[in-house]
């Protein structure tokens, strides 16, 4: 995790080296009650909101969401926000 003023923005950085995310499920990951792994979270719980509710938060400061993933390297999500 990290954090950076990067001009007029604040740049937030979450990364793990997880097992990744399918290329074909990124477009969709911050729709509400989507869930990449279904087997997965019915195991761990989770509804499928959490990014959803990220992004709206986001979208209303005027930042943006990034998410980029390699299959069995881990993930990254990046939020950018406005500063003043």
């Amino acid at each position: 995790m990290s954090a950076a003023r990067v001009g007029d923005e604040v740049r937030l950085t979450v990364a793990d080296t997880g097992e990744g995310i399918a290329p074909e499920h990124l477009p969709h990951l911050c729709e509400r009650f989507y869930r990449a792994d279904t087997a997965r979270a019915r195991r761990c719980g989770g509804s499928g909101l959490g990014l959803a509710i990220c992004r709206g938060i986001v979208d209303a400061h005027g930042g943006a969401l990034a998410i980029d993933s390699l299959l069995g390297h881990g993930t990254t999500v990046t939020v950018v926000l406005p500063i003043g």
